[in-house]
């Protein structure tokens, strides 16, 4: 069986890309395309693979600047050839699942969130974009949202990754989605006596705007509580800025400083939306627990209660608030790796595993012959 990946761009290892490398183990005869491919950015998984880049990967510094060429993305994936290509996974979170399906082949989209500067984060982009890059959006995305809603139909079977993200696909495509969370490699992470523990919180993740670390950020010099901030971003200089003396800015760090942190803080505190959400559930395999807002993915991996606690107003006095209830509750830290073991990269690989099996012997089974109807007809 021939497979081909398409994946929307290979520029960094963040969680889609952990998702692929899953796919790359379950099919390792896999081939890769992508819109722009940098080798010195990705894992020896990725590199291993035969990759193949779209035009758009041969344009001016389309490694930096491949979100401008958005626009040209639909016609770059419909001049992929997969002929001779019996199943296709795509992996969507930019476009990947709009490619031509060649006859006879099975197309499923793993699909991180339909795209989210078109889609439920239209406004919040284009109200951050400058005077040119606003009026030049609204055609951009009317064009591209049109093609993408239309794209839609050319996928046998969607998988989300989240609740949250299945009904996205089922309000913007009008379809269905099974729901498979991401794989998280939860024994990477270690659980440390009390007795090593810190007193700071930690804030981890990319520094942009959705996410809303400015919110942790005041909350945290309100209080006079230690907060520590890993990731970088386009919000990072903007963060230090903002820190008063109890808030340290980190930065983006290995992964093995990161470990050692997740390890040791009070709790992980996490005021953004997000379509699923792995650093919950790292922080949750350390055996530290969650102070999260409470909607979208957080609210599919944290136990409100039992592995961490949610705020339902996205304000610093809700995580302040939040802050004070946190200290007045007891987490046991095996409940919160137990709850992280659900989202093992293992488990995401069975279930994958078993629902493309599953779709591909529905796909070859043989269709009942139609019967002719006899009708009589009187006089």
């Amino acid at each position: 069986m021939r497979v081909a990946i398409v994946h929307y761009w290979l520029v960094g290892m963040r969680g889609g890309e952990k998702v692929l490398e899953a796919l790359c183990r379950i099919y390792p005869q896999a081939d890769i395309f992508t819109h722009v491919y940098d080798p010195s950015a990705m894992s020896e998984t990725i590199r291993s693979r035969n990759v193949q880049q779209s035009f758009i990967g041969s344009l001016p510094y389309a490694r930096k600047l491949y979100k401008n060429y958005l626009p040209l993305m639909p016609m770059a994936l419909e001049q992929l050839d997969l002929r001779g290509y019996d199943l296709i996974l795509s992996s969507e979170a930019g476009p990947a699942k709009g490619i031509i399906p060649p006859p006879g082949a099975l197309h499923i989209c793993y699909c991180h969130s339909p795209m989210r500067y078109i889609w439920n984060m239209f406004h919040d982009y284009r109200a951050g974009a400058g005077f040119l890059k606003r009026a030049l959006m609204l055609p951009a995305a009317h064009y591209v949202r049109n093609w993408d809603a239309v794209s839609a139909q050319r996928v046998d079977h969607f998988v989300a990754n989240s609740r949250t993200v299945a009904d996205r696909i089922e309000r913007y495509y009008r379809r269905d989605a099974e729901v498979i969370p991401p794989p998280v490699a939860v024994d990477d992470f270690e659980i440390v006596p009390e007795a090593e523990r810190g007193d700071y919180y930690l804030m981890a993740g990319e520094l942009v705007g959705y996410k809303r670390p400015d919110l942790a950020v005041e909350a945290f010099n309100a209080m006079g509580r230690r907060l520590v901030v890993v990731g970088g971003g386009e919000m990072l200089e903007r963060i230090r800025r903002l820190a008063g003396p109890t808030v340290t800015v980190l930065g983006p760090q290995p992964f093995a400083q990161l470990r050692h942190l997740y390890a040791r803080c009070q709790a992980l505190v996490f005021p953004g939306e997000e379509d699923f959400g792995i650093v919950p559930v790292e922080a949750m395999a350390s055996g530290r627990p969650v102070i999260a807002f409470g909607r979208g993915g957080a609210t599919e991996s944290v136990v409100d209660g039992q592995t961490g606690l949610f705020f339902h107003e996205q304000s610093a006095a809700a995580i302040i608030e939040a802050e004070q209830r946190f200290r007045a509750t007891t987490f046991d830290p095996a409940l919160c790796r137990a709850q992280a073991e659900r989202f093992a990269a293992a488990r995401f690989e069975l279930r994958m595993q078993a629902f493309v099996e599953a779709r591909l012997r529905q796909a070859r089974a043989p269709r009942r012959p139609l019967v002719p109807t006899l009708v009589s007809v009187n006089g």
